[in-house]
């Protein structure tokens, strides 16, 4: 009698779990708009939620420990005219993100460490480049402020955010809507997906097609495509008889998928989230209430499912943290952020081991906040890979640190000398100080009116309760 072999892997059993009720973030207007991305976006220090917002775009950002019931009155980050579409946090910088919009514009705004009394309207820097809507934001992995954005004009443009700069922008690469964009591990080459069928890399420096392949999927509905860390290209899409199915591909060799599989009958597009640390891929469906994770390998059949998770509730959207925000005590191997109508819960995937030492094998050094490029330098042509950091102590954030954008003067081709370029430096820098405490002004006397207005309160309610004590008498 035959027996039938189980693959050895260490992420067999790996198992979700919901937060409890106090982890979760309670009274969130999430927002309406039709749009496939993840509406959600997280990093070790904060949670951000693209919300409902009249008469524009906003998003909220939440401190990670602020859990429980938010209050309506909750600041919110608002400068777009129209909604606000995606939302990604830079990997360098934790209180750095960017926003996309209906409005055509790319906002970056720096989230202060303390909860702002009042609403954040004032980006550091508006990217302005894209005739129609920006649906698509993705920050490079290595090179410092270097910024992906897509729009419905069919154009990519990457921005140096560091300067307010557009690098370069890739026009004639799509003939159709972009569904999605997701760099390489080192930063030198793009995947993207697009309404024409067709799954392409490109080399975004020499504005060149380097691979492609004509309907991946057969089916119409979107596509979306992640590179692996061997270089291959993960996508999921649809059949021709609108069945979701995901795939495995070689870009050397485009003419054969190395793994493709049905899966189900559904119409929410299944959004990959990938772990090149574990080499785990979860699929979360818009309005799926499962999340399906599946690990790759290098030997056939190349592609194994693991495990589904289930709830009862659909997901609206998903925030996946980075390794660095993860609690390697309990062995967590990745946490999302599922948002619901009204509510944000934590659903974490854990492998269960017995013992409390920290487990090497699930923890490789992993990609820090530290870049390796800055962002001439991968213009000019280098590469580097991610600067990695230990999780054996657990992962402790640096200091703040502030962006700064430096425009810099295009009448001015003589390259400055030092004296100058110091003074403009000071003066730059004094500018900012001279801001940050204006500012600080404003919470001060915000404040001020407030307590004023408060002890005024107080001292009518005294009176009053006066009154009525006396007339009792």
């Amino acid at each position: 009698m035959s027996r039938r072999v189980v693959r050895q892997s260490k992420f067999r059993h790996v198992f979700g779990q919901a937060g409890k009720a106090e982890q979760t973030y309670e009274d969130i207007r999430v927002s309406k708009v039709t749009w496939d991305s993840s509406f959600c976006a997280v990093n070790p220090k904060f949670l951000a939620i693209i919300v409902e917002a009249g008469g524009g775009g906003a998003f909220m950002v939440l401190p990670l420990a602020k859990t429980g019931r938010v209050d309506k009155n909750h600041p919110t980050v608002n400068g777009h005219t129209g909604p606000v579409l995606d939302i990604d946090w830079c990997p360098h910088n934790d209180s750095v993100i960017a926003s996309a919009s209906e409005d055509t514009t790319v906002m970056v705004w720096q989230i202060p460490d303390y909860t702002p009394v009042r609403n954040i309207t004032e980006p550091i820097v508006t990217l302005e480049g894209h005739s129609k809507r920006v649906g698509i934001l993705s920050w490079h992995p290595t090179a410092r402020n270097v910024l992906l954005s897509a729009g419905g004009d069919n154009v990519i443009i990457i921005w140096n955010v560091g300067t307010g700069e557009m690098l370069l922008s890739l026009d004639d690469t799509h003939p159709d809507v972009i569904h999605s964009v997701c760099w390489n591990t080192n930063g030198s080459l793009l995947c993207t997906t697009c309404k024409d069928k067709t799954l392409r890399v490109i080399d975004p420096r020499k504005g060149q097609v380097v691979a492609e392949r004509f309907a991946a999927h057969e089916g119409m509905r979107p596509m979306r495509a992640v590179f692996t860390r061997q270089g291959h290209i993960f996508t999921t899409g649809f059949t021709r008889m609108s069945q979701r199915e995901l795939g495995l591909w070689d870009p050397n060799n485009f003419e054969e998928p190395m793994a493709l599989q049905e899966m189900d009958t559904s119409n929410g597009v299944l959004l990959p989230f990938y772990d090149p640390d574990s080499s785990i891929v979860y699929l979360c469906g818009k309005g799926d209430s499962s999340i399906r994770y599946f690990e790759i390998t290098e030997e056939p059949p190349f592609v194994h499912y693991l495990n589904t998770f289930s709830s009862k509730e659909p997901q609206r959207g998903m925030g996946f943290m980075p390794k660095r925000g993860l609690d390697v005590s309990k062995c967590e191997i990745a946490r999302f952020y599922k948002l619901h109508e009204r509510k944000c819960e934590p659903i974490i995937m854990t492998v269960p081991r017995k013992s409390d030492l920290f487990q090497d094998d699930l923890y490789p050094d992993t990609p820090g906040p530290e870049p390796a490029l800055e962002a001439d330098e991968w213009l000019s042509g280098q590469d580097a890979d991610p600067v990695l950091i230990s999780l054996r102590d657990g992962y402790v954030p640096p200091k703040s640190r502030e962006l700064r954008v430096t425009k810099r003067n295009i009448l001015d081709v003589r390259p400055p000398t030092g004296p100058r370029r110091s003074q403009s430096a000071s003066d730059a820098s004094f500018s900012q100080q001279q801001q940050t405490l204006e500012t600080l002004l404003e919470e001060i006397k915000s404040l001020r009116e407030r307590v004023q207005a408060q002890e005024e309160r107080i001292t009518a309610l005294e009176n009053m309760l006066c009154e009525f004590v006396d007339g009792t008498d």
